[in-house]
């Protein structure tokens, strides 16, 4: 079939596309080279998400560059979309489907479309059905593997790491939190009360870690495995996780205060954090598989948030961390942790 050069892409290769952001941004190029007046375009997929409703990747014509940007649950539709292309010219919007869950497809031009260029964008609209319903379940898979994983696992599962012998060692600021007397706490508390706790204190740690470039592993419990990948120097990944304590710590604090305020006891907790080495990947039954943190520096800094209640701080650091950051810490001598052979040197906050 002699087709112009953007539908015959959407029919052969459009279903390829690695991401959205691929996807978006190479449509936009094809009809820029068909004549069309674009300034700017978006597509919007809904996800399965805790909090996120849709996700948009805008792509403006002038750098070809794409970003990201959230509706989140009770946003109005396509509100992302709308308010960054009005800037740029006249609107044209393009639902691939039926109902609000659809893909939509949204451009900007820099002046009006006469009806035949209109035209032709509603008939782009119609070929990328196809390559836009494959694209939205792959990205509705990754979404949801990543709200359950977390991004690093998610991306080895999609990938086919199936082998309980994948796996890879990897240097990073380890953090360990969990709650203090959280059994009596939640034997005296009604289960609902106690769930909605949870939550609350999971958005805190779990929001700070994500805030500033760590992932969650594990929640276990009350409790919470969170790693900070090196990526730069060391010293940026334990900075990294520092400052995520910090801001888990203002974020409890907070907490604590409104369930005060409500006749609630605070949340009391501890937090240990180190840096090292570790084996990262699956272990589990040959039909149940995890992925995971294993080693001699996952059981230190076990240990050491162990140690948070018997010396009375709510966080420690072991010497391997304050080694690689300028943070001035407070020293709080040696201390020998069950299961670890050499005495750990352990610091703290000045604010502790």
């Amino acid at each position: 079939m002699n087709l112009p050069a953007h539908l015959a892409w959407l029919i052969d290769e459009a279903s390829t596309s690695s991401s959205p952001e691929q996807f978006i941004a190479e449509l936009g190029r094809q009809l820029l080279a068909d004549g069309l007046p674009l300034a700017g375009g978006a597509l919007t997929l809904s996800v399965p998400h805790p909090i996120i409703a849709r996700r948009t990747w805008l792509w403006r014509a002038e750098t070809g560059a794409v970003i990201e940007a959230l509706d989140f649950a009770g946003s109005s539709l396509n509100k992302a979309a709308g308010d960054w292309l009005a800037g740029l010219g006249p609107i044209y919007e393009e639902e691939i489907g039926r109902g609000s869950d659809s893909p939509r497809l949204s451009w900007a031009g820099f002046r009006s479309l006469d009806p035949a260029e209109a035209d032709r964008l509603h008939q782009a609209a119609r070929f990328a059905a196809a390559p836009l319903a494959a694209l939205t379940a792959r990205t509705a898979l990754t979404t949801l593997l990543e709200a359950y994983l977390g991004k690093r696992s998610a991306a080895q599962v999609q990938a086919g790491a199936l082998g309980r012998s994948n796996g890879e060692t990897i240097r990073a600021a380890l953090l360990c939190a969990d709650l203090r007397d959280f059994t009596a706490l939640s034997e005296a508390t009604d289960p609902s009360l106690m769930i909605a706790a949870l939550d609350a204190w999971f958005d805190r740690i779990a929001g700070a870690v994500h805030a500033f470039g760590g992932e969650v592993l594990k929640f276990i419990g009350d409790g919470v495995l969170a790693i900070f990948p090196v990526t730069g120097t060391p010293g940026e990944a334990c900075e990294a996780s520092l400052r995520a304590v910090a801001a888990a710590r203002a974020g409890m604090a907070h907490l604590d205060a409104t369930r005060q305020a409500q006749g609630l006891p605070p949340l009391p907790f501890g937090v240990a954090l180190h840096f090292g080495e570790m084996l990262w990947g699956n272990i589990g039954a040959a039909d149940r598989l995890d992925f995971t943190a294993i080693g001699p520096a996952v059981n230190l800094v076990s240990r050491l948030e162990g140690l948070c209640k018997s010396l009375g701080h709510r966080v420690l650091i072991s010497g391997a961390l304050a080694a690689e950051t300028t943070t001035q810490l407070v020293p709080l001598g040696e201390h020998r942790l069950r299961g670890i052979a050499d005495p750990c040197p352990v610091f703290t906050l000045p604010t502790d």
